[in-house]
């Protein structure tokens, strides 16, 4: 399983480029295209709001047909919109709308990835060893946050519109090389004929384990928006004190980093563990991120604030291993693409949502982190008092040490 599990640690690597890559060079893009801040901002919503409503339907097809056969083409298509505007950049004396319409291809296309690939993983590992395969997409993912600003200022170097042929030098061929290598459970698969059916099986889920399932879906929710909002607000901060976008990006590697190798160090742990521990890794990380909230609500120096940072990223990374576990363990294998496609909304809403809600509330000073603390603490006690181990697992990953 090394070969395909690896190819499947690439899928959230190559998804979290999708924006990433591009912020370093929005100003660039601006300024080459002769078009306003806005106009050129909506290349990341294009890119954005086309993954979040393809999330769920690709959830349902692939409970419906399969994983791979959803996947590999979403990849492809995401890797097509990206040399369609890279080509459209290159060839045309106006590419703007052209570039536009190539990211909502994209966009479409990243809606079918990650999160069919945790399902998959959820299907394919059976055991405990979930957990830390789990972990290990979580870290791709995080690992993808690191490096994409700082890949995309250095592909700028070369061409503003470099970046948009990277994606499909890297999508397309992991697409094929999935379609032709990785091989998929049957069990389960097909079961839901209609949507009505599909549906009808996902309340049943929320009806015996909704109280669980939502406040982890709230849990990888908040601290993913947490975490990129204020990311956005500290590089803006930085920004405004004269540091160069290389500089900031490697700063902000920091944190991203710590939570990329705790994710991975995390579900390493979780696999050697009872299925016990999940939840009290999931409180614990919680708490770790609250303090981390509240300590930066006293006016630091930066060396101070960026360790307190890494700490916040410490804490968000024993959040998702834990949560990813519970939540792709609690459904069956004809219902986990529903599950972690509905999750998989949540978090891209969290991720989205987080930049321009701390831009806005950038002046508020003591109040924005005492709320924000305050937010993650009443997560963390609806985890506490929600989350049943128990009646979420099934009990073959509850007898396993």
């Amino acid at each position: 399983m090394r070969l395909p599990f690896a190819l499947l640690c690439t899928v959230p690597f190559i998804m979290v480029l999708g924006n990433s890559m591009l912020v370093p060079l929005l100003p660039k893009m601006k300024e080459v295209m002769s078009v306003s801040l806005f106009q050129v901002s909506l290349f990341i919503t294009a890119f954005s709001l086309p993954a979040g409503i393809t999330i769920p339907f690709a959830g349902f097809l692939s409970d419906r047909f399969g994983r791979k056969i959803i996947m590999a083409p979403a990849l492809i298509l995401y890797g097509t919109g990206g040399l369609l505007a890279g080509t459209a950049a290159l060839l045309t004396a106006r590419p703007y709308y052209l570039i536009l319409g190539s990211r909502i291809l994209q966009g479409i296309g990243a809606g079918g990835t990650y999160q069919l690939a945790m399902a998959l993983v959820g299907d394919i590992f059976q055991s405990n060893e979930r957990a830390k395969a789990l972990g290990l997409l979580e870290a791709s993912n995080g690992l993808g946050k690191v490096i994409s600003p700082i890949a995309g200022a250095l592909l700028g170097l070369i061409a503003w519109f470099a970046p948009f042929f990277a994606y499909g030098f890297l999508a397309i061929p992991i697409g094929l090389a999935i379609w032709l290598i990785v091989r998929e459970p049957k069990q389960g698969i097909g079961q839901h004929r209609t949507i009505e059916s599909y549906f009808g099986s996902l309340k049943q889920i929320f009806k015996e384990k909704g109280a669980g399932l939502l406040a982890c879906f709230l849990a990888g929710m908040t601290v993913l928006f947490l975490l990129f909002g204020i990311l956005s607000l500290v590089a803006d901060n930085l920004e405004a004190k004269g540091w160069e976008g290389l500089q900031i990006g490697l700063l902000l590697a920091l944190p991203v980093g710590s939570m990329a190798l705790t994710s991975y160090l995390c579900g390493s742990y979780l696999q050697k563990k009872n299925a016990q521990i999940l939840k009290i890794t999931l409180v614990t990380g919680l708490s770790v991120v609250t303090g981390a909230l509240l300590l930066m609500a006293f006016k630091l120096p930066l060396y101070l604030f960026l360790i307190v940072l890494i700490f916040l990223g410490v804490g968000t990374g024993s959040v998702l291993p834990a949560v990813n576990t519970l939540i792709t363990s609690a459904a069956s294998a004809s219902q986990r693409g529903g599950i972690t496609c509905l999750y998989g909304s949540m978090r891209f809403l969290g991720v989205a949502l987080g930049p321009p809600v701390f831009g806005l509330a950038a002046r508020g000073g003591l109040f924005l982190w005492v709320l924000a603390a305050a937010l993650t603490f009443v997560i963390a006690l609806l985890t506490a008092f929600l989350v049943h181990v128990r009646e979420m697992l099934p009990p073959d990953l509850l007898t396993q040490p």
